[in-house]
């Protein structure tokens, strides 16, 4: 039993020696990376890009042209939508609802406005399509934001 114990105490001694290690070795590890003027350029200037970009988000929200035509695609979005219902296409009426919704500044108030004039199907496969659409954003943001990135 004592030769139990005594395997155990030292091998909790050998962990923690190992984690004080590890750690100390972080430590100095981040005091070198924090000391090379290099790290401190690229950081400056990382977080002036991302001022930058948030900047010119502001401004292209701030637009007030853009914004009348993102009103006008929005509205053309509804009305299209309405027509495809009323003419019996369901699935392309939702089709153009859901781009309503990507367009709108607000879709969750626009949801409860479709929530009680859409028939309860309609209803149903437009919130059934609305994970897609939210997929297919990302995607095309992410691929816009990668175009604006690259250099060439």
């Amino acid at each position: 039993m004592p030769c139990v114990r005594t395997l155990l105490g030292l091998l909790a001694a050998l962990a923690a020696c190992g984690a004080v290690a590890f750690l100390g070795y972080c430590v100095y590890l981040d005091q070198k990376r924090r000391g090379d003027p290099a790290f401190k350029r690229r950081l400056r200037d990382k977080r002036r890009a991302e001022q930058q970009r948030a900047e010119a988000r502001a401004a292209q929200l701030c637009d007030p042209e853009k914004n009348e035509k993102w009103q006008q695609l929005l509205l053309q979005e509804v009305q299209m939508g309405e027509l495809w219902l009323s003419r019996g296409e369901h699935r392309m009426g939702v089709e153009h609802l859901s781009n309503a919704l990507l367009v709108c500044g607000q879709p969750q108030e626009l949801l409860k406005v479709y929530k009680h004039t859409l028939p309860p199907k309609v209803f149903e496969m437009l919130l059934q399509k609305i994970p897609l659409i939210c997929q297919q954003f990302e995607a095309d943001m992410n691929e816009k934001e990668y175009l604006e990135d690259d250099p060439d």
